[in-house]
Parts: structure tokens; sequence; C-alpha cells
């Protein structure tokens, strides 16, 4: 080999030089040209992969050629690249898994650059979709890299999928209130709030029984963009208006039976440090 390197003159490495030069540049425009022209019929990532495509396949192009300027038999290296690709799919069966699992979700399209995904316990936005990997961005600034063969595998939730989202407020009043007053109120607040959307119109309905409560649900869909805001003012709305009202939010308390046969519990009142002191007694045996 190193003789075959020597009888190469000056004039072929340079041929050989140059087109690898001329590939790069013009794989290069080719790809720019390709974004460009597909920038607003294609999604981000559809874009993105096209032009690596053909950046790669222009490149190896004129890559090819300038081995062939140098004098290499392009059978043989054909030849030597399957022999290659055999060895190296045997050794790397799980980029394989990836791989084939990237473009099944380039062609089902779950997702797009930009997005917010929930999967298991991250959620964060989509910067990167590759053949082998997606790159999310959580909201405290972390990069995660999950394997296209995990997203296959397993249930992620697409958070940026469609333009509304609802928001569900669970909102305990006590259980002397008045609960169609409560209901009424909370509906006028809802559909009063500059980020309700009309249509679907908000619904405030009865969820349960609770330990402390009667918990009603108010739902108002709003912009996705506007999701965080939106639940956040109608919390401190709702709250302003069940208290302007005079509707209880109760604490959470417990009730304690003891029992018939189990004597009383005596308390006693402390007033100089303005507490109470609860004394309690055994039970008789």
């Amino acid at each position: 080999m190193p003789e075959v390197i020597a009888t190469i003159g000056i004039a072929e490495w340079f041929r050989a030089a140059l087109l690898v030069s001329i590939g790069f540049i013009v794989a290069k425009l080719a790809s720019r040209f390709f974004r460009s022209v597909t920038e607003n019929k294609l999604s981000t990532h559809h874009r993105l992969l096209g032009s690596m495509l053909i950046f790669y396949i222009l490149f190896l192009i004129f890559f090819l050629s300038g081995l062939k300027q140098l004098g290499f038999s392009m059978s043989v290296l054909l030849g030597a690249a399957g022999v290659l690709s055999v060895a190296v799919g045997f050794a790397s069966q799980t980029s394989a898994s990836n791989l084939i699992s990237g473009l099944f979700l380039i062609a089902e399209k779950p997702f797009e650059i930009g997005d917010v995904l929930k999967l298991d316990e991250y959620t964060g936005e989509v910067i990167s979709i590759d053949l082998i990997s997606i790159k999310l961005r959580t909201f405290d600034n972390v990069m995660i890299r999950v394997p296209n063969e995990t997203l296959i595998k397993t249930t992620f939730t697409n958070l940026s999928r469609f333009p509304i989202r609802r928001v569900d407020l669970v909102i305990g009043i006590a259980y002397n209130e008045d609960i169609e007053q409560a209901r009424q109120l909370l509906l006028k607040l809802a559909s009063d709030h500059q980020r309700a959307l009309e249509h679907p119109e908000p619904f405030c309905i009865v969820t349960q029984f609770n330990a402390s409560s009667v918990d009603l649900q108010l739902s108002v869909w709003v912009l996705r963009t506007e999701l965080k805001d939106a639940k956040s003012e109608l919390l401190i709305a709702a709250k302003n208006a069940l208290d302007e009202a005079g509707i209880e939010i109760p604490y959470p308390h417990t009730s304690l039976y003891i029992g018939k046969h189990t004597q009383p519990l005596p308390i006693v009142m402390v007033n100089d440090n303005v507490q109470s002191k609860v004394i309690t007694q055994e039970p008789d045996k």
C-alpha cells in the first residue's frame, strides 16, 4: 500500500483534493438550498433530515471521485465497504435498532422540533431530532438524550400537539355551603376571564365528597401558550370570589370518635399565652 501511494503524482493529489473541496462546497450549498425551498412546505425536522441526506450523498460522490483520481478501483472500494458495513451491522445492533426506530418516527411524525414532550419523569422541549436519538431541553435548562428505540417502546405525551388546552381546577367548599351558588359563581368568573375561550365553553361539576370538603372541578379552555398564566390567574380569582361571597374553603380536619364506653376527654383552656392545651385521659379497661 505505501508503494502504491508513493507512485501517485502531485497532480493526482491536487485534483483529488480539489474534487473533495468542491464536493464539500456543492453539498453545503445544495443542503441550504433545500432548506430554503422547503421552508413552508415541510416540518422543521423533515427539512433538517433532508438537508443532511443531500449533503452526505453529494459529498460521498465527490469523495469517491477524488479517490478514483488517485487510482483506487471503485469495485474494490465498494466490496470493502460492503464487508465493512456487515461487520459494523453486527457490532452495532442497538444503533441499527435506533436507526430503524428513527425512520418510523419520521414517517409517523408524532412530534416536531419545538414541541414539549412528557416522557416518564422528564418533561422538556424537543431541540433536535436525529436518526439515532432526540434531545430534550427541560425547563430547568438540562439536556436529555432519548434513544429512538425508547420512544417507540414507551408511551409519551406531546403537550404541544394541539393549539388549545383545558385547565382543570379542583376547588373544595365546606359541606354547609350552597353547592349550586358556588358552581354559578365559578362559572361566571371563568366566563369573564380574559384568557378563557368561549368555545368550548367552561363547565363546573361536582367530583366527590372529600373528607373535609365537597370538591368542584372548574374546567376552562385556553390557548396552549397561555396555559400556565391562566391556571394561576384562575386560582387567585376563584379564591377571591369565594371569599367575597362568604363561601368557605375549608381546611382539612379530622373527626375523632372514641366510643360509647370511653369516658369524655377533659379539655382545659389556657389563656395566658393564647394557647389551648388538651389533656387526655386513659380509657377504662
